[in-house]
């Protein structure tokens, strides 16, 4: 089981930064992969960002240049800068975890709300 809990939503004006972080709990030690999705109303969930724990990031094609993920060993987190901010980028957030072998367990956090003002 791993608990994941997310934090750093709010409103920000286009153009701007944030930082969300994901605090991750539990067996994290069976973590194979983290990421950020996004779901804006009514759309599909959609992958923003993820981080294998090599180290290999992948990243939506509307985010790259302008967002960056990393994750925190030590401090058990996951973050995900966000620069030059554009009103479609507004979605709640989502942090994700695969857990254990092969295709894993996917784990979800509750959601953090990104509102980027035009």
């Amino acid at each position: 089981q791993v608990q994941l809990v997310e934090s750093g939503g709010t409103l920000v004006q286009a153009g701007g930064s944030l930082r969300l972080s994901c605090a991750a709990s539990g067996s994290i030690y069976s973590i194979n992969a983290m990421g950020w999705y996004r779901q804006a109303p009514g759309k599909q969930r959609e992958l923003v960002a993820r981080i294998t724990t090599f180290g290999t990031t992948n990243y939506a094609d509307s985010v790259k240049g302008r967002f960056t993920i990393s994750r925190d060993y030590v401090k058990n987190t996951l973050s995900l800068q966000m620069n030059s901010l554009k009103p479609e980028d507004t979605a709640v957030y989502y942090c994700n975890a695969v857990v254990g072998p092969g295709n894993g367990m996917d784990y979800w956090g509750e959601g953090t709300l990104v509102t980027v003002s035009a």
